[in-house]
């Protein structure tokens, strides 16, 4: 029997030996891969039409005024996303699927699929069961990989990652769930397990219910973060993903730094990089 503790070890040992165990289908996996990049690429390509309402299993963990404005896109529109985003997710899904090719490849055993799950009226498609245990499969940076690597996700969680996964669990009475994550700049790869026994889900859920439909708009979702000690306040990394930033702070400053653009809701000290105007 495989064990997911295994898991990372057993990929990279099939990367080495290119050697896989016998009982795996290898020509199987190669063709389900294939027809599963592919359905990548067209739906990417050609995106259905989303017809569901503001909440999902994969948002409910998103804070509150996030949600707040989605669930009025025709007051408050988000950012339109740009070329590059729109690619960066495309390779996203085609590195997570490359994943469950290798971890199928090496012997350790994939079931449930996109299994759709319901809770409370929320919906959901969960990635997978790895040798059993609920698996969500990430691809991430290398600052993000620390999170996975280091098991503190549970701490500092911007994209909702816990309640997303803990619903899935609750749907399927689960105690334990894990991430697989992959670092794609290097090629890495952890398993991170969540306990889920301590996550009250139907009871975020039922609150975010309440909250989408009150005219009060909720709190800011995070404080702001000085830039350095130059008395700059710049959006933290979860207002800095958000395509609502703009509806929140209105007058903030975007600048083209070597480690992407910064956005600065105080300028006190004008930064000495090209200002992007305009930023949409």
């Amino acid at each position: 029997m495989s064990n997911i503790d295994d898991l990372v070890q057993d990929i990279y040992d099939l990367a080495e030996t290119k050697s896989h165990p016998a009982r795996v289908p290898a020509e199987q996996i190669f063709k389900d891969f294939g027809s599963n990049m592919e359905s990548i690429l067209r739906d990417w390509l050609y995106p259905k039409d989303f017809t569901g309402g503001t909440l999902r299993m994969s948002n409910i963990g998103h804070p509150d005024r996030k949600l707040w404005y989605k669930h009025r896109k025709n007051e408050y529109k988000g950012e339109r996303l740009r070329a590059h985003t729109l690619i960066k997710f495309l390779y996203g899904h085609l590195i997570e699927e490359m994943i469950l090719a290798l971890v199928k490849l090496s012997g350790h055993d994939v079931t449930d699929e996109q299994k759709r799950v319901e809770l409370e009226g929320i919906k959901g498609s969960m990635d997978c069961k790895i040798d059993g245990l609920l698996c969500d499969v990430k691809s991430t940076s290398t600052y993000g990989f620390k999170k996975f690597k280091e098991n503190s996700l549970q701490y500092d969680d911007p994209f909702g990652y816990i309640d997303q996964i803990s619903g899935y669990g609750q749907a399927e009475g689960a105690d334990e769930a894990c991430f697989l994550a992959m670092d794609k700049s290097n090629g890495h790869l952890a398993v991170s397990k969540v306990d889920l026994l301590d996550k009250d889900v139907v009871k975020r859920i039922k609150h975010v219910k309440e909250m989408i439909e009150l005219d009060t708009i909720p709190e800011p979702c995070y404080d702001l973060v000085p830039d350095g000690k130059s008395g700059n306040m710049k959006l933290p990394v979860g207002c800095s993903y958000c395509e609502y930033k703009k509806h929140c702070y209105p007058n903030m400053r975007v600048f083209a730094y070597s480690t992407g653009p910064r956005f600065l809701a105080v300028v006190n000290v004008e930064p000495k990089v090209m200002e992007i105007k305009n930023y949409e």
